[in-house]
């Protein structure tokens, strides 16, 4: 699939990375949004605490609602008052908040560091700059994990993506995200639906009603979750036999904690993720976000992640300089979502498809949940 840019629905600045910001005076605290747990611990260590050292007095605000960010920037902007200065935020919203005039539209090649061998940042991040006001920091899946010990005595370990349907075999609670993405091509892909063809139907009534009616043949065994944290925790507290959850909260729960855990890679849905900046902030504030994005974003600091959670970089020079973890000493590639022995079954998800028809979708959702 091409990823095309997103015009911007609403007129914003571009601002570019000048003397204005970097000889500016630069606000003394910055608040951040991401979404807590393995991947928050990640870009404290990769990107913030690096940048702390580096300018004295810096003090880092973290919040954990990336997961709401779509609705509360909407809020925030209402009532005049954005309170974040940098947000961690998927592809697909990425793209509503720029339609919207939410999220500031940048220039990469002004605004973003080159790659150390002169590259510029738009031919490094290549194809992953999805959006004008898209800042890409990583590659990950949304994949399933499962209790290794919970395996019914006689069955194979779940292989395919359509176990999570398959009550009989696997019987046991399911962890599912409380959202429509991902659950309703799961859906649909186990219901006959040809890969290719996913998105077609899932545009249409009968193809929404024909996902639910899919899920509906587990609801009953479904745990909903909403945090990247939760999978994880059930499965290390033996509350489900198997859930979805991004792939590094997964590498962490095994790996790190060494829980009877294991990926199931089938029908991964590959996405991005990275930062928006919010339009409309005081000069102070822009100064330091802008400071520290050009930081965070280099070619070191997103090798330097992938060094703490097992998500591919976003840049293409960083890939090379991935190696083993910082603390388990274990190498990392193998653990990558795009390692050709976990890519061998994946799914391409539809950034601009799921901009379109998000808010809609999600509340059919919603509603369906409700009962």
């Amino acid at each position: 699939m091409t990823l095309t840019k997103t015009l911007m629905a609403t007129t914003v600045l571009t601002f570019a990375a000048t003397s204005v910001f970097a000889d500016g005076h630069k606000a003394d605290s910055m608040t951040a949004v991401s979404w807590g747990g393995a991947y928050q611990k990640s870009q404290q260590r990769a990107y913030t605490e690096p940048y702390a050292a580096a300018n004295d007095g810096l003090e880092v605000i973290w919040d954990e609602s990336s997961a709401e960010a779509v609705a509360k920037l909407r809020a925030m902007n209402e009532a005049g008052n954005v309170t974040w200065d940098i947000v961690d935020v998927v592809a697909a919203d990425a793209i509503r908040l720029c339609d919207e005039g939410l999220a500031m539209e940048i220039d990469a090649d002004e605004v973003l560091a080159a790659a150390p061998d002169g590259t510029s940042a738009s031919d490094d991040f290549g194809d992953l700059l999805v959006s004008d006001c898209f800042i890409p920091q990583i590659v990950y899946s949304t994949t399933m994990g499962y209790r290794t010990d919970l395996v019914p005595a006689g069955a194979e370990a779940p292989n395919d993506i359509c176990d999570v349907f398959d009550l009989a075999t696997y019987p046991g609670k399911r962890a599912l995200e409380k959202r429509p993405i991902n659950n309703m091509e799961w859906a649909l892909l186990c219901d006959g639906v040809a890969k290719s063809d996913v998105y077609d139907v899932l545009a249409t009534e009968d193809g929404q009603e024909q996902a639910l009616a899919k899920l509906d043949t587990i609801k009953d065994s479904v745990v909903w979750w909403s945090a990247g944290a939760d999978t994880p925790q059930l499965l290390a507290d033996g509350e489900i036999f198997m859930g979805s959850t991004y792939n590094g909260r997964l590498f962490s729960v095994i790996e790190e904690q060494k829980q009877p855990v294991a990926i199931m890679w089938d029908a991964q849905v590959f996405d991005l993720d990275g930062w928006i900046i919010p339009t409309g902030l005081p000069e102070d504030r822009l100064a330091r976000v802008m400071d520290f994005v050009k930081f965070a974003t280099d070619t070191q600091r997103l090798a330097d992640q992938a060094k703490y959670i097992s998500y591919g970089p976003a840049r293409a020079s960083s890939a090379p300089l991935v190696g083993k973890h910082a603390d388990l000493g274990i190498e990392m590639a193998p653990h990558m979502p795009t390692d050709p022995a976990n890519a061998q079954n994946t799914f391409l998800y539809n950034y601009e498809f799921w901009a379109d028809y998000r808010d809609d979708i999600d509340a059919k959702f919603q509603a369906w949940l409700a009962k």
